[in-house]
């Protein structure tokens, strides 16, 4: 039993929620800086990770205080990197080509690598997506959505 409390903050599921805390919480404070209307969603985006990380964290925490034994986070570790490689790509197009053309073409690239193979489903979410985020937020709200260091001048 001693041992099984020594290791207690090391299970995959306790680290993970504690990961997600801390950058969500890095994340947050700058996120107080910008304007209300355009902190609005990554805010709330930020605080519902902390908050389903916490979730994460109490039920996993209950799980080892009743003495289950700690799964592996996935079957499957080359997909989860895959899908980081394909966040931090996401993340690298949007800088260059911009938000609308990166989010059209990761929408339907994550899903067809995590077997989702229908094309005409494919291009329907892709579809449904980037057009609601364009009505609420560009039509809506008149933010502008990063266009891309490639088309600017």
């Amino acid at each position: 039993m001693p041992e099984n409390r020594t290791n207690r903050l090391l299970r995959p599921e306790t680290l993970t929620a504690l990961g997600i805390i801390l950058v969500a919480a890095g994340f947050l404070i700058p996120s107080f800086e910008l304007r209300a209307i355009s902190a609005l969603l990554p805010a709330a985006m930020l605080l519902g990770l902390i908050v389903l990380s916490l979730a994460l964290l109490l039920s996993d925490q209950r799980k080892a205080g009743a003495g289950e034994h700690a799964t592996p986070m996935t079957q499957s570790p080359k997909r989860v990197i895959g899908a980081f490689a394909l966040v931090v790509a996401y993340a690298l197009s949007t800088d260059f080509i911009g938000f609308y053309a990166s989010t059209a073409v990761t929408i339907p690239l994550v899903a067809w690598v995590f077997g989702y193979r229908s094309a005409v489903g494919l291009a329907v979410a892709t579809c449904i997506v980037v057009g609601t985020i364009w009505l609420i937020f560009d039509f809506g709200m008149s933010q502008d959505f990063p266009t891309g260091r490639l088309w600017q001048n």
